[in-house]
C-alpha cells in the first residue's frame, strides 16, 4: 500500500483501565488526525476466556475495513466460536479459537500474537504457483551484483538492467536510488522484479514508484474508519505519486510480479501500471491492499487487522490482488534448465525495437 508522501505516521494509544482493552492504532493519516475519534469508545471486558473472546469479535466487528466487502457475516461466526469457549480453557486453547476466527476473514494483513505464537493467513499465496525461484535467480545475478538500500541490481549480458527489491522494509534513500539508476543509465530497458516482496515501508514504494514518471499521476484513494459501522468510512482521499527530483528512469520497464507480492509490494505494482513505459508481467499479486491498525485484548495479547482500505485509481478494490499486464508462469522445463521464464519474457519484450 502507498500513502503520498504528505501522509505522516501518527500513533492512537488510548489506555483503559484494568479489565478493559487496550488499543493501539498506528496509523498512516492525514495532518487532520480526527477522522478515528468518532468511532473509540470505552469498553469493559473481563481478562477471561469469555471476555477475550468477545473482546476480539467487537474489535474486528467495529474496526476490521473488508466485512462487507468479503461479504463476512460476522454475527453469525459470533455464534460458531462462541460455543468453543470455556471458562477453564488453557491459553493454548483459547489462541486456537480465536485464531481460527481471525482466520474467516482470509486477510494476510490479519495476526493474534502472544508470547508463545503468532495465527496468520497464508493461503492467499499457498493455493498458487510460486513462479519464483531463488536460485535461478541468483545465477542471473551472478556474484558481481551491486547492493544499495536492499536492492541488487546488475546488467544482463543483453544490456538489459536487472533490479530485485525482495522487502519494502529494507531502506531506500533518494541517495540509493539515483546511484542505481544512474548505473543503469547505459541499458536499453530495466526489469523491476518484485516477486517475493512480503511488503513493508509505504514510504520506500512511493519513494520508488516517484522515479518513473514525469508527471503527477493519479494512482488510487484510500479511505478510514469514522465510526464502529460496517460501512462507516470516510470520504476516499484521492492518492497521487509526484515525479521525482533525482534522477527519473526514461526507458521501458517491466516489472515482474507473482502471489508473493504483497502489501506495500502490492500498492507498488498498482502504482506503476498507471505510468507510460511500464508493463507488469507475470502472476496475480497477493493483495493485501488494507493499512493495519494494532489492538490489544485484556490478556495482552496483541491482535493486527485491516482498519483502512485502498483502492485503485478506477476505485476498484486491490484487496485480492492485481492482474498482470502479461500473464507468464514458470515454465517447469526452463527451470530444469536454470532458466526464469518472466525474466525471459521481459528482456525479449526490453530487446524489441
Amino acid at each position: 500500500m502507498s500513502l503520498p508522501t504528505q501522509f505522516k505516521l501518527i500513533s492512537y494509544k488510548v489506555m483503559y483501565k484494568k479489565n478493559k482493552i487496550y488499543n493501539y492504532l498506528i496509523i498512516f493519516s492525514l495532518c487532520c488526525t480526527t477522522f478515528f475519534t468518532s468511532c473509540i469508545r470505552e469498553e469493559h471486558f473481563n481478562n477471561d476466556p469469555e471476555g477475550n473472546f468477545e473482546a476480539l469479535w467487537k474489535i474486528i466487528d467495529e474496526g476490521y475495513c473488508f466485512l462487507d466487502y468479503k461479504e463476512i457475516n460476522w454475527d453469525s461466526i459470533y455464534y460458531v466460536y462462541k460455543k468453543r469457549i470455556s471458562p477453564t480453557m488453557s491459553n493454548e486453547a483459547l489462541f486456537e479459537v480465536l485464531g481460527d476466527m481471525l482466520e474467516e476473514l482470509k486477510d494476510g494483513h490479519v495476526n493474534l500474537s502472544w508470547p508463545a505464537n503468532q495465527s496468520r493467513y497464508w493461503n492467499w499465496y499457498e493455493d498458487y504457483p510460486r513462479n519464483f525461484n531463488e536460485g535461478i535467480q541468483e545465477d542471473y545475478l551472478g556474484t558481481n551484483y551491486r547492493i544499495a538500500g536492499g536492492v541488487k541490481y546488475t546488467i544482463l549480458d543483453d544490456n538489459i538492467g536487472y533490479l530485485y527489491y525482495s522487502s519494502f522494509m529494507s531502506g531506500l534513500g533518494n541517495g540509493n536510488l539515483d546511484h542505481i539508476l544512474d548505473y543503469l543509465s547505459i541499458c536499453n530497458g530495466l526489469i523491476v522484479d518484485v516477486r517475493h516482496n512480503g511488503g513493508g515501508i509505504l514510504t520506500n514504494s512511493t519513494r520508488f514508484a516517484s522515479r518513473f514518471t514525469n508527471k503527477k499521476t493519479l494512482v488510487g484513494y484510500i479511505q478510514h474508519k469514522t465510526g464502529p459501522g460496517h460501512n462507516d468510512f470516510s470520504k476516499p482521499k484521492a492518492q497521487y505519486i509526484n515525479p521525482t527530483k533525482g534522477i527519473r528512469w526514461q526507458k521501458k520497464t517491466v516489472v515482474l510480479t507473482n502471489r508473493r507480492t504483497f502489501s506495500a509490494a502490492n500498492d507498488f505494482v498498482n502504482n506503476m501500471r498507471y505510468f507510460e513505459n511500464v508493463i507488469t508481467l507475470g502472476d496475480n499479486t497477493g493483495g493485501g491492499s488494507g493499512l493495519p491498525f494494532s489492538s490489544e485484548l485484556p490478556n495482552g495479547w496483541s491482535v493486527r487487522y485491516s482498519a483502512s482500505p485502498h483502492y485503485d485509481a478506477e476505485m476498484n478494490q486491490i484487496e485480492f490482488g492485481i492482474e498482470p499486464d502479461i500473464k507468464v508462469d514458470m515454465n517447469i522445463e526452463d527451470e530444469l534448465k536454470g532458466i526464469d521464464t518472466l525474466i525471459e519474457e521481459a528482456r525479449k519484450i526490453l530487446n524489441k525495437k
